[in-house]
């Protein structure tokens, strides 16, 4: 039975095959990371879980694919729980304002990453964990796994690879941040760590279960289990509302009006505390980096839906 004052996004979803053939799939696919240039431009998924257990989808939602930065989520929720407060000593909470991966910005700081989600913050993250995990890759894979309740979630070597042939913007910003001292474990260490972590795959239904303590108070609906404290998944949900998509973390805000984090791979993760998660894959990005059909969509569902955390 449909719980008393719930959305059927069913009907909602049912519109937006009219609202696709509306929507141009403008944008390219990542070539940066050579293995993403691969993945067919036309796949689109769509998953809404929500907090009475309900599931919604549309289109390739049960195909795997690259989440890449979205996982940065799930490693700050991790290194948050691990060492607290004491984590904004290293690592700052404010929007950016500047392409993902700039050098300048991180020089102008002193080494200090101004948030978890670009890539000298998430390399800063993945530091806090190798020093904190005995076996960092196997730990961090099984706290995914534990979330989306699979025991085959995985890292992808080819991908992974892929990434560390090509990373060297990533190699020298945790060089310069080892400069300064912010950096406490072996370079090669941390960068193997962070180009696995992006290599994650999965489905978007399995990203929106993965994602469904941010929507409980931090707990684990699986499981019944706290990942973070109520006041921490609070936390992380302004971190993504102010910094998810990099220098378009403003315009998602401002169309979309929910916390989310976008991923190279084409994929966008959306909250709306204590009600659902919703992940959405379409490859192609736009100039920012984020997936262009799934700003647009995500816009779509919320206006038609009159919800969003305003």
């Amino acid at each position: 039975m449909q719980p008393k004052n719930s959305l059927d996004y069913h009907k909602v979803f049912s519109k937006i095959g009219s609202q696709l053939e509306h929507t141009d799939n403008l944008g390219e696919v990542a070539s940066y990371i050579p293995e993403l240039f691969n993945v067919d431009p036309k796949k689109f998924g769509i998953h809404l879980s929500t907090v009475e257990n309900r599931h919604f989808d549309y289109g390739d939602s049960k195909e795997r694919f690259s989440i890449q930065s979205i996982s940065k989520v799930l490693s700050l929720s991790m290194a948050f729980k691990l060492e607290g407060t004491a984590l904004w000593e290293r690592v700052g909470v404010e929007p950016s304002g500047n392409a993902f991966n700039s050098l300048s910005q991180l020089e102008l700081e002193c080494g200090i990453p101004r948030n978890p989600f670009i890539n000298a913050g998430a390399l800063l993250i993945c530091d806090v964990l190798v020093s904190h995990l005995t076996n960092p890759k196997e730990e961090f894979i099984d706290f995914v796994r534990a979330l989306v309740g699979k025991d085959n979630i995985n890292y992808c070597e080819r991908i992974a690879l892929s990434e560390k042939e090509h990373g060297f913007r990533n190699a020298a910003m945790v060089n310069f941040m080892k400069s300064y001292g912010n950096i406490k474990n072996d370079v090669e260490e941390v960068l193997d760590f962070y180009f696995n972590l992006c290599s994650i795959e999965m489905s978007c239904a399995e990203l929106s279960q993965a994602m469904m303590y941010l929507c409980s108070n931090g707990i684990n609906p699986l499981t019944n289990e706290e990942v973070v404290t109520p006041s921490r998944a609070k936390r992380i949900n302004a971190i993504m509302q102010l910094c998810g998509f990099y220098d378009e973390a403003g315009e998602f805000s401002f169309k979309v009006g929910l916390p989310g984090k976008s991923g190279v791979g084409g994929g966008i993760i959306a909250i709306h505390p204590k009600k659902y998660s919703i992940a959405i894959w379409s490859p192609r990005l736009n100039e920012k980096g984020n997936s262009y059909r799934g700003m647009k969509i995500l816009e779509f569902i919320t206006t038609q839906t009159k919800s969003s955390i305003f």
